[in-house]
């Protein structure tokens, strides 16, 4: 060991070379250049967005946002705006700027990126123990979680800087941001008990870059930018072909979400709540099974999107248990085994990388191939950061597109989920039938490999149903045209006047004599059975204090709704009403054309809220009731049709169906105001301040 004299010794000898180093390079920033400028040309859009930006600070805007996607260059365009803007006239010696991130590899990202633009500045990142900038640099990048450590901020005094950039811009609105933007812009608030000592309280503008230029939880932009002067969807730049082309396989599971909890933050779900729900064998199998069907083949990079760390490292073993080199990464992952991770995956030494909440960030890995949505979100935000990470164009790596494969709910229990097809205008629906199309089509030249369709390809066919949805008029008092009630599908099944009475039950009312039932037998899949329910005499019953009808007889099972329904028809005829009286069944019977008996119209107007009298004697009413229009041409085949249908629950169906639609609607409304805020536009943001109460803040990476 050295004694301690030495090692001070070399200690100082350490600091004298760094500042060396340093005083040599801002020598040289002073002196005349005579290197060749950097060979970066921008593309027409962000020669585009760098004139709004330099328009609109001309005009006197201070506080700018700008929205470009995943892939778009963001820091090639900050970069070159920051070379470009002048310093105030009132201030030519403010020539610094500031770039704030909340990743250290943004930082480094952001720190190259300048460098290889800008040769001739001094760049300095500010990060940790490891990283301490002079405060002086033509350029310092610095995390925001540095930033607030005591100490860190004031060395970047205001009265220097021509700009500050915030990358990443939606996270500008947490209390932790405007704890650090307020002390270069007076308009900014500061969260109570945070204030800076800053006497000269200069404004400094400040740029936002954002690929999801909108906040979920409730904090608005307006508190920090003024507008937002250029907008790009990620749409335009895959037709342009600045992104690659997408392919997607939307997969229906068992997935029930509708318990999950909803975080009154984010508007999204919780991911310990959520993870309950996904985290299990089975679905960890279907997202393997998937990716070996769909992907193993043809691609070579494959990043997974789990809900949490649990998840990520179930996923990973579910993967090697199926012999694939896959690995995963957390915000718990050491710095250096995190980064060599990365870039051993970035030049393909392994194919599947797993991880959560990690890499929707700012990662620059162009060899993504495949992005696997295993985590359900309804942040259409997080959605398109996620898929963003597979969307940048690599023609180094031979990479033609990127296969998008997400997981939704086989049932729709929820609303507001966003997956793939939503996220590009089309219908569930829809895409699940070209999916199901492509897998009956087997590739001749490869087997039964399937490979998914790409978007906006609209020569797709689509394959004959295997069954048939039936449209369910749960309405009791609903009536079909020209059929006397009687639905299409059934009556192109039967002549007899069969009612649907809802939740697939259908009734066949047999004139006094008792009526035929057909119900879905429960658990099984368009099974059904039927039984017959003789009647009794009304003044039997009545005398006996009896119910009106037998016990049930079964008459039959069957495997679908036409050979339960042409079965109950032949039982009919030879059972209950035989020969002739089985006319009066058909829907085109002559009885049914007459008008409705006053029993039935009484019957059918107390059920539709009009209260009459007591009346005993049907035959006829007191001179003080009247029916409405609607009730006074009412037949008797209509009649029939509604009282049946009522007599058989359809409106205790339907009312509880009615108050499902009715809070299913308000769901819809409540997440089309949620979605609203993801929805950028350019022009002003509402100035609104956030509460002082709110105390959310962003997650460090």
């Amino acid at each position: 060991m050295w004694p301690s004299s030495s090692r001070r010794l070399v200690g100082q000898i350490q600091l004298c070379f760094q500042s060396f180093q340093v005083s040599h390079r801002r020598l040289l920033a002073t002196q005349p250049q005579f290197h060749q400028p950097s060979p970066l040309t921008l593309r027409p859009y962000q020669e585009i967005c760098l004139k709004a930006c330099l328009d609109a600070h001309n005009s006197g805007a201070s506080r700018i946002g700008v929205s470009l996607p995943t892939g778009a260059g963001k820091t090639a365009v900050f970069i070159s705006l920051l070379s470009r803007l002048e310093p105030r006239r009132d201030r030519p010696n403010a020539t610094r700027s500031l770039v704030i991130v909340n990743s250290i590899e943004l930082a480094k990202q952001a720190a190259a990126q300048a460098q290889r633009q800008r040769p001739d500045w001094i760049v300095e990142i500010e990060q940790g123990r490891k990283h301490k900038a002079s405060g002086d640099a033509n350029l310092t990048v610095a995390t925001y979680q540095t930033l607030l450590e005591a100490g860190r901020l004031h060395k970047f005094s205001p009265q220097g800087f021509k700009a500050i950039v915030v990358d990443e811009a939606h996270h500008a609105a947490a209390p932790s941001y405007r704890r650090i933007l307020s002390f270069f812009h007076p308009e900014i608030q500061c969260p109570e008990n945070h204030t800076h000592a800053c006497p000269a309280r200069d404004v400094v503008p400040i740029f936002g870059f954002s690929a999801t230029f909108s906040r979920h939880d409730g904090l608005a932009l307006g508190s920090v930018f003024e507008r937002i002067v250029y907008h790009r969807d990620f749409l335009d730049m895959i037709r342009e072909q600045w992104l690659c082309n997408v392919r997607f396989t939307t997969v229906k599971a068992n997935i029930n979400l509708k318990d999950v909890t909803i975080s009154t933050h984010s508007g999204d779900f919780s991911a310990t709540s959520l993870a309950h729900v996904i985290n299990t064998e089975t679905l960890n199998r279907l997202v393997i099974q998937t990716w070996l069907d769909k992907a193993a083949k043809e691609r070579k990079s494959t990043i997974v999107f789990a809900v949490n760390v649990a998840h990520a490292r179930a996923l990973t073993k579910t993967f090697q248990s199926a012999g694939v080199d896959a690995r995963y990464l957390y915000s718990g992952t050491p710095n250096a085994e995190r980064s060599a991770l990365i870039e051993h995956f970035r030049v393909g030494d392994f194919p599947v990388l797993l991880n959560c909440a990690l890499l929707t960030e700012g990662t620059d890995i162009p060899n993504i191939d495949c992005v696997i949505i295993a985590r359900p979100t309804k942040s259409r935000n997080l959605f398109l950061q996620m898929i963003g990470r597979g969307m940048r164009l690599s023609p180094d790596t031979g990479k033609q597109d990127c296969h998008v494969i997400d997981f939704v709910d086989s049932v729709d229990r929820l609303v507001g989920i966003v997956s793939a097809p939503t996220l590009f205008g089309l219908d569930p629906a829809a895409v699940e039938n070209v999916v199901d199309t492509q897998e009956r089509e087997p590739d001749p030249t490869n087997g039964d490999s399937r490979a998914a369709h790409p978007i906006g390809d609209n020569r797709l066919s689509v394959p004959d149903p295997k069954s048939v949805t039936y449209i369910d008029y749960d309405n009791p008092f609903t009536l079909v045209n020209q059929s006397q009630g009687i639905l299409p599908h059934i009556a192109r099944l039967s002549r007899n006047a069969w009612v649907d009475c809802g939740d697939g039950i259908c009734v066949l009312e047999c004139l006094g004599k008792g009526h035929i039932r057909i119900e879905p037998i429960p658990g099984t899949e368009n099974h059904f059975h039927a039984h017959y329910a003789p009647a009794i005499h009304p003044e039997t019953a009545s005398a006996l204090n009896i119910s009106r009808f037998q016990t049930n007889r079964k008459i039959l099972d069957a495997s679908d709704l036409a050979g339960a329904v042409r079965g109950c028809d032949t039982y009919v005829a030879e059972k209950v009403l035989k020969g002739p009286l089985s006319l009066a069944l058909w829907r085109t019977a002559k009885w049914r054309e007459g008008p409705a008996s006053p029993a039935q119209k009484l019957l059918v107007a107390k059920k539709w809220g009009y209260v009459y009298k007591s009346v005993r004697d049907f035959r006829e009413l007191p001179d003080d009731v009247t029916f409405p229009e609607r009730l006074r041409t009412l037949t008797k085949g209509e009649a029939a049709h509604i009282i049946t249908r009522l007599k058989h629950g359809a409106l205790r169906r339907y009312t509880k169906k009615l108050m499902i639609h009715r809070k299913l609607e308000a769901a819809i409304a409540k997440e089309k105001q949620r979605q609203a805020k993801e929805h950028v536009r350019v022009g002003p943001l509402a100035p609104i301040i956030p509460q002082s109460t709110v105390t959310v803040d962003v997650v460090s990476t």
